[in-house]
């Protein structure tokens, strides 16, 4: 059995990994860490682990959770882990950090948008970017992952193979996204409130969101050089879900064939993306609780540009479900051992 701990189990993408490795065959977890709630049961904040879950809160300590566990999640705000991990602490766990600590590899890049100083940039160049469709076998090896962003997954894997086989111009992508409110996390905040959330919708981060280096970093390397784009996120009333629409400017004439052949051959082994049929545009509510991102695309002949669609649970795909499958693939296990879940409807 591999022994977990979590460190932020109480927030949303923590209790998310609670859920899915509570019906793992081969995890045991062994530590619920929390620095708000220590020696709290975990039940008790979250009421439907009642019965399922009869341990209490930890605290945060690494350093001693590292001889428990051979693997350490962080579902935790940003700085945090870079503020903990050690080489002590590498040597005998692996660690899966689920903030954007380890994302970009440029520090002045993560310092200029995450407004901290960086405490461990000497694990930057180390750190695995754990999107496992396109980097599965650095993820195998590795033993400090930094598990994608839920918007820059959705993103990515909808538009990262077009980038790849130069099918579209990188400079002129444009990314509208819109994610549920779970996103924001589970702490209490003004513009989260039922009342300010209800009924409405709204563009937040505009030209400034902290994901949008790490999508552009990632089609960069899809692309062979530095990509500029804009992203634009949106907050609308449901509690999970991301859907992205893309969009730029084809650089040849293609069929509808052409590029329906070239996400197939990026994802037709993939278990996890799933390309629809043609006129089929992805919905949230078509993947919610499942670890599945569904993408496809339109190519719009008059304006000489393609329309890339995806659809994903935020907060499985988008944070713990893509954890649990990187942390699959670093033990060897198959990689979706534990994420067989069909999308919950309605």
């Amino acid at each position: 059995m591999i022994k977990v701990g979590i460190i932020g189990a109480t927030g949303y993408a923590g209790g998310e990994l609670v859920r899915l490795l509570l019906g793992h065959p081969e995890v045991k977890i062994v530590w619920y860490g929390s620095r708000s709630y220590v020696d709290q049961k975990y039940a008790s904040i979250y009421q439907n682990m009642f019965q399922l879950v009869d341990e209490t809160c930890m605290d945060d300590n690494m350093e001693a959770l590292a001889d428990e566990a051979d693997v350490i999640f962080t579902a935790t705000p940003q700085g945090l882990c870079a503020s903990l991990v050690n080489e002590g602490i590498l040597s005998r766990a692996k660690v899966i950090d689920l903030s954007a600590d380890f994302r970009l590899k440029d520090v002045k890049i993560y310092e200029k948008w995450y407004g901290m100083t960086h405490k461990a940039p000497q694990f930057i160049d180390e750190a695995v970017y754990g999107l496992c469709e396109i980097n599965r076998e650095q993820v195998r090896g590795a033993r400090l992952i930094a598990n994608p962003g839920c918007y820059p997954t959705c993103s990515t894997l909808s538009i990262y193979p077009l980038v790849k086989e130069g099918l579209i111009d990188p400079a002129t992508i444009i990314i509208d996204a819109k994610s549920g409110t779970s996103g924001a996390g589970r702490g209490a905040k003004t513009d989260n409130l039922y009342c300010e959330v209800n009924e409405n919708i709204k563009a937040y981060g505009v030209a400034s969101h902290r994901h949008t280096p790490e999508i552009e970093e990632q089609l960069g390397y899809a692309a062979g050089k530095p990509v500029v784009l804009n992203f634009t996120p949106h907050l609308v009333p449901m509690n999970r879900g991301i859907l992205i629409t893309a969009y730029a400017s084809l650089t040849k004439d293609v069929s509808y064939e052409d590029v329906k052949a070239v996400y197939d051959q990026y994802y037709n082994k993939e278990y996890f993306v799933r390309v629809l049929e043609k006129d089929v545009c992805p919905q949230t509510k078509w993947v919610e609780g499942s670890n599945f991102v569904d993408v496809n695309f339109k190519i719009d002949p008059r304006t000489n540009r393609v329309i890339m669609m995806g659809a994903m649970d935020n907060l499985v795909k988008g944070a713990a479900g893509q954890a649990v499958q990187n942390m699959n693939l670093a033990f060897g296990l198959d990689e979706a051992e534990g994420l067989r879940l069909a999308p919950m409807f309605p």
